[in-house]
């Protein structure tokens, strides 16, 4: 026998050792993604970097024994062998890669079992070669051998399972290439082979030849390898571009969760198909008070017990399955009970088929806003209601204009003709003092028109509401059945106010709150309390005083309409529909506002806002005249009388030539200040104050120019000359008899006798 050494190709040993690292590098590199994917897809990354591993170390091992040769032997490989020395490290590879992936501290037990394998697929190998000669081997050198695969398999291993970087897995690849080949070549150091001369130079039938197989492993392997990495850069980039896309959902979502949990005045809602709540937002938490526990009950709590009753939650979700989107606004009921008007929004969700799997429900509060909105409503009835009332008074005003001028001529020329008539026919006396107090009611008449629409004459004093009440016991006498009781605080503001207006306007008040009370009686209350200002009111302090029944009160419509001039309920000739007309005149031209508040089967009550009065001292009121007789004046005067209708204009003269004074008349105002230059002597000055061209206050002013000192007298149902520039200006108001007019002369002569400087107007200056 003879001995042979071996010799190994520098360039076939080089490709063993690259192989060794790649397989290294890419093992590690597939076992990355083992560990990033789950179910199926891990045994598959795993079952790959088995294949890498042990696939690798094979391709390494049977390079590396291609680069062996022995002089003058040829060198072939049985190939059962030699797919068994393939299989060995393969399915022993993936069974380590199983249990370290399952049990963590199994890791040494896994990488001596996969070292042994190694060691295995390499004497296996060796036993797969056919030559003429025999092997033998060096204790030493194998288990040398053997330590270093056991080694390099416990490296393996616990570098695959944990994280690792590119740079990383390329260092350790290299450093495990190193030493897989470094296991094959001790071992091949350890071994000898002694030539068989029987066989030398013979190859066993059916052996492979050894130089196509370098060339042959050598490329399957790196291929393998090199699709091996691209499938792991393939679905890193994948796996990342997913992490992205994963990342950026979330921080959408998170955006998105953010954005809703934010609109606190908007309560978001996701709901089931069946209607029931799956999750809600911060707003939601805080606009309706439920928590937690809402989820999974339907939404319909939210609703009103009449929408449960007609079954409008139901209807609302078939309606937005239907047709997509649902909205509209109700009242919706918090988790206290309490409600709230709501702006409500649904939409349905639907997959991919199209199929409804659930709903998205809007709702925000829109209480204030409605309430605007009713504001603004009522706001805008009020002012129709304003424009039209103050239509209806400016014609009610100018009416009564002109009716008092009709009045003053017949109540002139009545008494006139009652003082000429012979007193032996009582009858015709009787005629004529119906016909008088016919007139006189429909002076009356006037003056409640006029007080509606604020243009009546008043005299305006400090009054004491309490005491001015009870000055009035006498006339709020009703049915017995009717008890009429007052209630006053102990001290109480006084007002500034006409006193008989106000009288006037209590007893229309305790009128209608008699007639509203039924047979069977009531009661009427008086009272008077002191409010600060409300809504439409001046600021500062106010009295306010209310007179209540116990009758059937009024409903909606009627309260509606109760203000309004000529409106009644009555019945025809039981009243003119101008008692309230004339009450809320009053108030609104004293400062204030009328009041009133009803409802069926309650009764009424209507209060009168009057301005307290800042001077508490209570005017003490004029003497009533004894009678109305017209006395004789103490010397004839000579008096210019102006206006231009001729029917007052004559009236006015013939009560003025009956009493013994000279009469100048004058259609204009223009007329009167030519006859003032033409005239030596006019002692006083009677004037209308409403014509056309010069009105009265001009006319008083021209006659303070041309003759000064003269004194005027003003003849008018107007109120608004209090804001004249004379206010001291002498008025007498229309209708008036012969006894007022010569009543009002006498005074101002007595006035101009006392003081002439009191009354006299001076001309404007330029």
């Amino acid at each position: 026998m003879h001995h042979h050494p071996g010799s190994h190709d520098p360039v076939l040993v080089a490709l063993s050792v690259l192989i060794a690292a790649l397989s290294s590098y890419t093992a590690l590199d597939l076992a990355t993604r083992m560990r990033a994917a789950s179910g199926s897809a891990s045994l598959g990354w795993l079952g790959a970097a088995a294949v890498a591993m042990g696939g690798g170390i094979w391709s390494m091992h049977f390079v590396a024994m291609l680069a062996f040769s022995l002089p003058g032997v040829e060198v072939s490989y049985d190939p059962l062998l030699t797919l068994l020395s393939l299989a060995l490290p393969i399915f022993v590879a993936a069974a380590a890669f199983v249990v370290v992936s399952q049990r963590a501290n199994a890791l040494v037990v896994s990488g001596i079992g996969m070292g042994l394998a190694i060691s295995g697929m390499h004497y296996t190998g060796m036993s797969a070669m056919r030559m003429a000669a025999s092997i033998h081997y060096d204790a030493i050198w194998v288990v040398l051998s053997i330590a270093i695969a056991i080694g390099a398999s416990i490296i393996a291993l616990w570098l695959a399972f944990r994280t690792t970087s590119v740079l990383e897995r390329i260092s350790a690849g290299a450093v495990m290439g190193l030493a897989i080949s470094g296991m094959h070549y001790a071992a091949m150091q350890g071994s000898s082979f002694i030539a068989t001369d029987a066989v030398l130079g013979r190859a066993a039938h059916g052996a492979v030849g050894q130089a196509p197989l370098a060339f042959l492993v050598a490329g399957t392997t790196i291929i393998v390898l090199v699709i091996g990495l691209a499938a792991a850069v393939y679905d890193r980039a994948s796996a990342e571009r997913a992490d992205r896309e994963a990342e950026a959902l979330r921080r959408s979502e998170e955006k998105f969760r953010l954005l809703v949990e934010g609109v606190a005045d908007h309560a978001i809602f996701m709901l089931d198909s069946e209607g029931r709540v799956a999750n809600w937002n911060l707003g939601a938490r805080r606009l309706i008070g439920y928590g937690d526990e809402i989820i999974g009950t339907h939404y319909a709590i939210l609703h009103t017990e009449e929408d449960r009753g007609s079954r409008v939650p139901d209807a609302v979700l078939l309606d937005a399955k239907r047709e997509g989107k649902s909205a509209g606004e109700g009242w919706r009921v918090r988790k206290d009970g309490s409600r709230f008007w709501a702006e409500a929004t649904i939409r349905a969700v639907r997959n991919e088929r199209g199929e409804a799997i659930g709903f998205a429900k809007i709702v925000r509060d829109v209480t204030e806003r409605r309430r605007a909105q009713e504001a603004l409503e009522r706001t805008r009835d009020a002012l129709v209601i304003s424009q039209k009332m103050e239509t209806v008074g400016q014609l009610t005003g100018g009416v009564a204009h002109d009716f008092n001028n009709i009045l003053a001529v017949i109540l002139g020329s009545l008494e006139l003709a009652k003082k000429r008539l012979q007193p032996e026919d009582p009858r015709i006396h009787r005629l004529l003092d119906n016909a008088i107090q016919g007139a006189l009611r429909g002076a009356s008449l006037t003056q409640r028109m006029l007080a509606f629409a604020r243009k009546q004459d008043l005299k305006p004093v400090i009054v004491d509401v309490p005491e001015l009440v009870r000055g009035m016991a006498a006339l709020l006498k009703f049915d017995p059945a009717i008890r009429v009781e007052t209630r006053f605080p102990i001290e109480l503001s006084k007002v500034k106010v006409d006193a008989n207006q106000l009288e006037l306007a209590i007893l229309n008040l305790t009128v209608n709150a008699r007639d509203a009370i039924a047979a069977g009686g009531g009661v009427i209350s008086i009272a008077a309390r002191e409010e600060q200002a409300i809504e439409g009111l001046a600021e500062g302090r106010y009295v306010a005083l209310s007179v209540s029944d116990t009758g059937g009160g009024m409903d909606e419509e009627t309260l509606k309409h109760a203000q309004e001039p000529f409106f009644t309920t009555k019945g025809v000739g039981k009243g003119t529909g101008l008692g309230l007309s004339m009450v809320k005149g009053l108030a609104e031209q004293s400062g204030g506002v009328l009041l009133l508040k009803s409802r069926i089967g309650e009764g009424t009550t209507a209060e009168i806002w009057l301005p307290a009065a800042q001077d508490e001292t209570v005017d003490v009121p004029h003497a009533a005249e004894p009678s109305r007789s017209a006395p004789r004046s103490g010397r004839p005067l000579s008096v210019l009388i102006v206006d231009d209708d001729l029917l007052v204009l004559d009236s006015i003269a013939a009560m003025l030539d009956d009493l013994g004074h000279a009469v100048i008349e004058a259609r204009s105002g223009e007329e009167a200040v030519q006859l003032l230059r033409r005239m030596p002597k006019i002692d006083i000055v009677v004037t209308d104050y409403a014509m056309p061209g010069m009105n009265g206050l001009q006319l008083a002013e021209a006659v303070a120019a041309e003759r000064p000192g003269t004194p005027v007298v003003l003849c008018t149902g107007y109120a608004e000359l209090l804001g004249s520039t004379q206010p001291h200006l002498p008025r007498i108001s229309k209708p008036f008899d012969q006894a007022a007019l010569m009543a009002a002369i006498d005074e101002l002569m007595r006035a101009q006798a006392a003081s002439r400087s009191v009354l006299t107007l001076h001309p404007k200056r330029a």
